[in-house]
C-alpha cells in the first residue's frame, strides 16, 4: 500500500513538470507571434512610406514638365548639393538652409533644385541642344520611424 501512494505522488509530480513545460511552450509562441506581427507592420509602413515617396516624385515631375514652369537656377554649393534635410524636415514649407521650397502632394511632399544647363546630359541624344536639369527630391513619412526619400534628375528641353 505504501508503493501505491507513492507512485500516485510521482504521476503527479511529472504531470505538473509536463504542464509547466507546456505553459513555457505556449508563452515563447506568443512571444515570436507578437515579435512577427510588429516586424510585418514595420515592413508593410516602409513598402507605404516608399509607394507615397514615389508617387510625390511622379507630382514633381509632373510639374517640372509644364511648360511655364521655372526655378532660378542654385547658386551656392548648399544649394546645388541633395538637400540635407529630407531626412529631417517634418513636411512642407521652405528651408532656411537650402532654399528648396517643399510642396505637399500625395501623401508626402517633394522639393526642386534648377542644378543648370547642359549639352552633354548622359543618354540623351541631344545634337547640340542644351536641356535645364532639375532635381526632385520626393519625402514621405509613415507612422514615427518610416521615412522614404527618392530623387530624380529630369532634362527639361
Amino acid at each position: 500500500m505504501d508503493l501505491k501512494h507513492r507512485q500516485r505522488g510521482m504521476a503527479l509530480l511529472v504531470s505538473l513538470v509536463f504542464l509547466l513545460l507546456l505553459t513555457l511552450i505556449g508563452l515563447s509562441s506568443m512571444q515570436s507571434a507578437t515579435l512577427q506581427e510588429k516586424m510585418t507592420s514595420s515592413v508593410m509602413q516602409r513598402n507605404q512610406s516608399f509607394q507615397l515617396a514615389e508617387a510625390a516624385l511622379r507630382v514633381g515631375e509632373s510639374a517640372v514638365q509644364v511648360e511655364t514652369y521655372s526655378l532660378p537656377v542654385c547658386t551656392t554649393t548648399i544649394q546645388c548639393a541633395p538637400p540635407a534635410e529630407a531626412v529631417t524636415l517634418p513636411g512642407a514649407g521652405r528651408d532656411p538652409r537650402s532654399g528648396v521650397l517643399w510642396v505637399a502632394a500625395a501623401g508626402g511632399f517633394y522639393g526642386v533644385q534648377n542644378i543648370g544647363i547642359t549639352q552633354d546630359a548622359a543618354n540623351l541624344d541631344l545634337s547640340g541642344q542644351s536641356v535645364t536639369l532639375y532635381r526632385i527630391t520626393a519625402v514621405a513619412v509613415v507612422g514615427n520611424n518610416q521615412r522614404s526619400v527618392v530623387e530624380s534628375i529630369y532634362a527639361k528641353y
